[in-house]
């Protein structure tokens, strides 16, 4: 399965939202969708799962218009959508007809994903009795009963523990592997780059970066070296003025190019105590601030 978005464009009245919007999701792999608040990811979103058309530009499905009747999807939205003072089968049952599934095999199905979430003895119980990660997890719950092909994860992690957000990671990975595109749309950029394989940064309505993720890092000079050593006075003596201790307690080696990596790493082993060095490449926060810091 490939979804793709060529050139979406999107207004509201004066307003332009969505600029030309171009990218590319494949099944089997995550997709992450960032941008900061206002940047148009929430209205890209909506046009894809069609709460409202865009203004010129495509949603593509396997290279066709897509076929909403025979696309199915799951929403994880940010701000939960259920009843806190129904019962929570009642509910899940109620969406899960919603989307199709007839009584019998939505509450199978509804068992199953309790189960595998570790809410089963919620069953019966309201929604506002449920801490908030429990909340999340049952919110989950909507957004997998029909087994949908596009999945869409909208701030999926919050509220939850480490243990339970280990939990999501597993069930998510699962359906990673089944085939189905997975979008996530996060400001926890460490959720981001352990899942996702491309992504798309959207800033003021257009996207700024796109691609795989590993080769945006590479873009990046590769002049920079990490050092963990317990001899780190010696080596920022030596090294002065290239190296720089962080707060973490790694040096920061700055060369003069790339080609001095090799020379450089035989030095350091050769001649100091060394735990660890290795090329620095930029985390995914990095790269975020360095695309959207100037604009809205």
């Amino acid at each position: 399965m490939v979804l793709e978005f060529k050139d979406i464009r999107k207004s509201f009245g004066e307003k332009k939202v969505l600029k030309g919007i171009n990218l590319v999701a494949e099944g089997g792999s995550a997709f992450g969708l960032l941008g900061r608040n206002g940047a148009g990811k929430t209205t890209s979103i909506r046009i894809l799962m069609n709460v409202f058309p865009p203004n010129s530009g495509e949603v593509l499905f396997d290279g066709k218009p897509i076929n909403y009747k025979n696309v199915t999807f799951g929403y994880l939205p940010e701000e939960r959508g259920l009843y806190a003072k129904k019962k929570i089968i009642d509910q899940l049952i109620f969406f899960a007809e919603l989307k199709g599934m007839n009584r019998s095999e939505a509450i199978s199905a509804i068992d199953y994903w309790l189960d595998r979430l570790q809410v089963s003895e919620y069953r019966n119980k309201k929604l506002d009795t449920l801490s908030k990660g429990n909340q999340q997890k049952v919110q989950l719950v909507t957004a997998l009963v029909h087994d949908p092909d596009i999945i869409i994860l909208d701030e999926p992690f919050s509220g939850l523990d480490p243990v339970n957000a280990m939990l999501l990671k597993d069930v998510v990975n699962e359906e990673i592997h089944k085939g189905k595109i997975v979008l996530f749309s996060s400001h926890q950029m460490n959720y981001i780059e352990e899942f996702c394989h491309s992504i798309a940064i959207i800033n003021g309505g257009e996207i700024v970066v796109s691609g795989d993720l590993n080769e945006i890092k590479r873009r990046y000079p590769r002049n920079r070296l990490i050092v963990r050593s317990q001899m780190n006075d010696r080596i920022l003596r030596d090294y002065e003025p290239k190296a720089e201790l962080k707060e973490n307690g790694e040096l920061f080696l700055t060369l003069d190019s790339p080609e001095e990596k090799g020379e450089v790493i035989r030095h350091l082993a050769d001649n100091y105590d060394i735990d660890e060095v290795k090329v620095f490449e930029p985390s995914l926060n990095d790269i975020f601030v360095e695309y959207t810091k100037d604009r809205i």
